[in-house]
C-alpha cells in the first residue's frame, strides 16, 4: 500500500483539489474533479484507457507542487539536533507515530516498567531538567502520541512515562491510530520548532534513530503545522487517555 504525504490544498472548506506525494517513490498525486465530457476527453492527447483527467487551479500546483526535480534532504546529526531543545525561542512540538523506540528499551526505567508496570519519575535526567527550564521560561513544549489498539509494550511505557512529561510542563496528549488515520496524520515522527523549522526523525528497521532531516521551506513547514493542529484537536490529555485505557482493560 502506498504511503502518502499531504502537500496542501487551496480549498477553503477542506475539499479537493489537493496534492499528495508518494513517500517512497516521490510520485505526485493530484486530486480534483474529473473531466467527464466525452468530447473534451477526446481532445486530450496521450490519455490512456485507464487514465483519469482531473481539473485543478493553476495556483494549486504553484503553491503546493514540488519545486525541485530531485529534492536533496538536509541532514542534521544527533548532537546538533539535541541543541535545538536548548535554543528554541517559544515552542517545540512532537508527533510520535512509531510502535516502539530502541532508545526507550535502553533506558533503565524501561526495566523498572517491565517489573512494576510503572515508569519511574526520573526528573533529574538532563532531558527533564532542560524541559523544566524551558517551560518555566514560558515556552510551550507539547507532543501527541499515536497508540495502537491494543497498545504495544513500548507505547505502554511511554504512556506511563508521560507523568514525567507533564511534571516538566509538557502538554502530553494521545490518540488511537485509527483516530490518527481519520485525521489524516502522516506516519512520520517529527518535531516542529518555533513554527519555522521541522525536524523529521529517521529510524532504521531496528527502531534506532540514526539522523534527522531538516525542513525550513515555509510552505512545507506550514503543512506540518497544519498536521500539528489536527493532531492536537483529535487527541486528549495523556491522563484522560490512560483512564479510558484502564476501563477497557
Amino acid at each position: 500500500m502506498r504511503r502518502f504525504r499531504f502537500h496542501g490544498t487551496d480549498s477553503k472548506n477542506g475539499g479537493c483539489p489537493a496534492v499528495h506525494e508518494d513517500i517512497d517513490s516521490g510520485e505526485i498525486i493530484v486530486q480534483g474533479p474529473p473531466v467527464t465530457d466525452p468530447a473534451e476527453l477526446r481532445r486530450l492527447q496521450h490519455l490512456g484507457p485507464d487514465d483519469v483527467a482531473v481539473v485543478v487551479p493553476r495556483q494549486l500546483l504553484v503553491n503546493h507542487g514540488p519545486k525541485e526535480m530531485h529534492r536533496v534532504p538536509e541532514i542534521m546529526g544527533l548532537d546538533e539536533f539535541g541543541e535545538l531543545f536548548h535554543h528554541f525561542e517559544h515552542s517545540a512540538w512532537h508527533l510520535e507515530t512509531r510502535r516502539g523506540y530502541a532508545s526507550d528499551q535502553e533506558d533503565l526505567g524501561f526495566d523498572a516498567f517491565l517489573k512494576t508496570g510503572e515508569a519511574p519519575l526520573d526528573l533529574e535526567s538532563e532531558w527533564c531538567q532542560n524541559i523544566s527550564r524551558q517551560t518555566a521560561a514560558g515556552k510551550y513544549v507539547g507532543r501527541v502520541r499515536v497508540v495502537d489498539e491494543p497498545p504495544t509494550e513500548g507505547q505502554l511505557f511511554l504512556l506511563s512515562y508521560a507523568r514525567c512529561n507533564a511534571v516538566t510542563g509538557e502538554d502530553a496528549r494521545c490518540l488511537w491510530r485509527e483516530e490518527a488515520e481519520r485525521a489524516h496524520l502522516p506516519a512520520e515522527d517529527f518535531w516542529i520548532f518555533d513554527s519555522r523549522l521541522v525536524a523529521i526523525l529517521r529510524f532504521d528497521d531496528r527502531d534506532v534513530l540514526h539522523d534527522v532531516e531538516i525542513i525550513t521551506e515555509p510552505a512545507e513547514v506550514l503543512r506540518y503545522c497544519q498536521v500539528r493542529d489536527a493532531a492536537v484537536h483529535a487527541s486528549v490529555p495523556y491522563d484522560q487517555f490512560a483512564a479510558r485505557l484502564r476501563t477497557m482493560g
